[in-house]
């Protein structure tokens, strides 16, 4: 039986860079171009040629998911992310039913673009909404019309996409429960079968966390952030998406079936600059920077920048941290003696479910998914 090997495509370019964002990601002016087409121009080519070293260095697998992240895919020309598809079919057994998944940006993303990428195998739309206020955008620095959220949606539909995910982020500065909830009704408008909500994280090196430690912007505080959680999960539950993972929802079968492989352990191969792989208890990543990545890649060099062989303590603390995350829970079997000891105050505090306890799994409540991390810690340390 033939292996599976799921594909990340990084992406790695975006017209502007966004106060918040941390990803390995570069604007021309970031890479001394004068414009993305000029800075990108064999970025195609040196993709393809990981695709044939990941060929080389796994054999033969089949492919259930191919994910093309970013940066800003929607930014390429249609006709080169079909290129990588076509290359990954030609090199493994695409599954018939494989998901290929396109990260998109409601303000670059075309038409023309959406029907090409349909008819080269592409099943799914992730697009970047963040929020359907304007002053909580600029905050976040995010350039995107909320308008433009509705008419690129209806264009995936019109193209024939299925499956359409929107993101959103909580916690921004300057954005109140009001707020919040204009955003999240915003997004049940639309006609979509998953949403991803994220608390904003302020990495350190951003231009957001500059702006905060210099006083211009003020984060809200946890308990509000906590309330725009339950706010969320309320109104996705009502209008028929569950939750199946911590910041996931979506309406029956239309999971990310992606970022279900990376929860569950399974094998991915990340195609680009600092791009993450995992085959066989190796995990690796990319040199982060594209120039480099492709002067490696056209030298037949291997652009592995460094790796780590996971032990069975290593994975047995991920499956922990990675399986809580998630409404299937862990069974109770998987867990030692000590771990089950140290769940059961939680249980007794209400952040697991009972009904589940008693099926011999552990599952994080509403009330737990709000402290997934502290409850973590407690088990894996």
């Amino acid at each position: 039986m033939s292996r599976r090997l799921s594909f990340y495509i990084h992406i790695p370019y975006c017209v502007k860079r966004c106060g918040y964002c941390d990803f390995n990601t570069y604007t021309p002016a970031e890479l001394q171009g004068p414009d993305l087409a000029t800075v990108s121009q064999n970025y195609i080519n040196a993709a393809i040629r990981e695709i044939e070293l990941a060929y080389s260095t796994v054999g033969e697998a089949q492919v259930p998911s191919i994910f093309f992240g970013g940066g800003t895919p929607s930014l390429m020309p249609a006709g080169e992310l079909a290129r990588v598809i076509a290359r990954i079919g030609e090199r493994f057994e695409v599954l018939d039913d494989a998901e290929i998944t396109l990260e998109v940006n409601p303000d670059s993303v075309t038409p023309e673009f959406l029907s090409t990428m349909r008819e080269s195998g592409a099943t799914r739309i992730s697009m970047g909404m963040q929020s359907a206020v304007p002053h909580v955008l600029e905050a976040l620095d995010r350039t995107h019309n909320p308008e433009n959220v509705v008419s690129a949606v209806n264009a995936a539909v019109s193209a024939g996409f299925e499956n359409i995910s929107v993101d959103l982020i909580y916690g921004a500065p300057g954005e109140s429960i009001a707020d919040w909830k204009t955003s999240v009704s915003a997004a049940m408008e639309l006609p979509i079968n998953h949403i991803s909500a994220y608390a904003l994280i302020v990495e350190r090196g951003t231009k957001l966390a500059a702006q905060i430690a210099r006083g211009e912007l003020t984060l809200p505080d946890d308990d509000e952030t906590a309330e725009k959680y339950l706010i969320a999960d309320d109104a996705f539950e009502s209008a028929g998406l569950s939750w199946y993972e911590l910041s996931n929802w979506s309406k029956p079968g239309g999971e990310c079936r992606h970022n279900i492989a990376y929860w569950d352990g399974s094998h991915w191969w990340g195609v680009g600059p600092g791009a993450h792989s995992y085959v066989d208890k190796k995990r690796w990543w990319n040199v982060k920077h594209p120039s480099t990545y492709q002067q490696k890649i056209f030298k037949d060099e291997i652009p592995e920048l460094s790796s780590e062989i996971l032990t069975s303590e290593n994975l047995a603390d991920e499956f922990v941290m990675l399986q809580i995350r998630r409404r299937a829970g862990i069974q109770l079997s998987a867990l030692t003696d000590l771990q089950i000891k140290k769940a059961e105050p939680f249980l007794g505090s209400g952040h697991l479910e009972e009904k589940s306890w008693s099926e011999k799994k552990l599952v994080l409540s509403k009330e737990g998914r709000l402290i997934a991390d502290r409850i973590v810690r407690e088990l894996v340390l």
